[in-house]
């Protein structure tokens, strides 16, 4: 089978990565990336510590806003699916390049498969939860993580094919575990020692465009007794600047420039804690036995916090500085994405689903 699998933003690097290596073994794949982060921190370097292909096509749309990002994507995918004629669309997660390519691939005659379907936030001011609910209805095949995703989706109805698969980043994870819990291996921060410091990640709009918000984590994050380090996101640094809270946060936070994927997992590893607005990060921390403090009112991965690994505090200060603190004993991990044979389990789902495909 020939598939093109679309890419465009650091978490659907770490999600294909496995899944490429299984689709090239037997198949022919075909990746596609739009250029959605177009900087070598948050995309090149993925390429080469996972040794993923270099895309056969890169298509350099980079940021602008939703609109114009995405008609330009579509524009561009369009072409692609026109000259190389994939019997499959491979899509994941839930940003402008995944809806981008969904709605290609819905007027064409590709199936259209989305890894991570059915995740729901129920905040539909987020931006990722249009993206992932409109391709949810697009697609042909919907690839879970987990149980909870798949009744999601039985409740909305969808009309495509719903297989749990587990979460590909858990293969992602265990495919580097050994080089990221390497106890030789220096940490890429110097100065830390493991389980002296947290680790921290902020880059939502929702948060990063909103100078109070931004302001109340500043003050949560640096309301603790141990180093905090952030790494930054470029729209991160953008907006402290723009708010005035840049030189607030370089007194309090050690800011550091955007690590690749090895050493960010080799330091959320070896922090006492996490905190972060990232989706990918609440799952990461969950697989490497952080405890994770998320930066936000509401998150799709329900099932973390459930697990009591995960707890929600959203901007406010002292609910952020009282999780960070909170040294409780947690209860024991129960096995919540699969067991780190998702990539190939989706392959399989791809290849049935082609084979017992009627004439759409």
């Amino acid at each position: 089978m020939r598939i093109c699998s679309v890419v465009g933003a650091r978490p659907q690097f770490v999600k294909a990565f496995p899944v490429s290596r299984r689709l090239r073994a037997n198949h022919e794949e075909v990746l596609i990336h739009t250029g959605q982060h177009y900087d070598e921190s948050l995309s090149g370097v993925f390429f080469e510590e996972l040794d993923i292909p270099e895309p056969e096509y890169n298509l350099g749309v980079g940021s602008a806003d939703h609109a114009p990002q995405t008609a330009e994507m579509m524009r561009l995918i369009d072409e692609v699916i026109e000259a190389e004629s994939p019997d499959a669309v491979l899509v994941y997660g839930d940003t402008n390049s995944t809806l981008a390519a969904a709605l290609v691939a819905a007027k064409r005659e590709p199936i259209l498969a989305h890894v991570e379907a059915g995740l729901r936030s129920g905040k539909w001011s987020m931006p990722e939860e249009v993206n992932r609910v409109l391709t949810d209805h697009c697609s042909d095949l919907l690839l879970t993580p987990g149980e909870n995703a798949a009744e999601n989706l039985r409740d909305g109805g969808i009309r495509g094919d719903v297989v749990v698969t587990g979460d590909v980043m858990y293969d992602a994870v265990l495919a580097v575990r050994d080089r990221v819990l390497d106890g030789d291996a220096p940490l890429p921060v110097p100065g830390l020692r493991p389980d002296a410091y947290a680790l921290a990640t902020v880059h939502r709009a929702s948060n990063t465009d909103d100078p109070d918000r931004l302001a109340g984590i500043l003050d949560g994050l640096t309301g603790v007794d141990i180093p905090v380090v952030l790494p930054l996101h470029p729209r991160t640094e953008n907006a402290l600047r723009e708010h005035g809270l840049y030189d607030r946060a370089a007194a309090k936070v050690r800011l550091v420039d955007p690590v690749g994927y090895v050493e960010f997992l080799q330091l959320l590893a070896n922090a006492s804690k996490v905190a972060t607005d990232s989706g990918g990060v609440q799952k990461e921390a969950f697989y490497l036995d952080t405890p994770c403090v998320t930066l936000r009112d509401e998150t799709e991965w329900v099932e973390t916090v459930e697990a009591g690994w995960n707890v929600l505090v959203g901007s406010d200060p002292d609910r952020i500085s009282r999780a960070l603190f909170d040294r409780s004993e947690l209860p024991p991990k129960p096995e919540l994405y699969g067991g780190g044979n998702a990539a190939d389990l989706t392959v399989s789902a791809i290849e049935t689903r082609l084979a017992d495909a009627p004439d759409d």
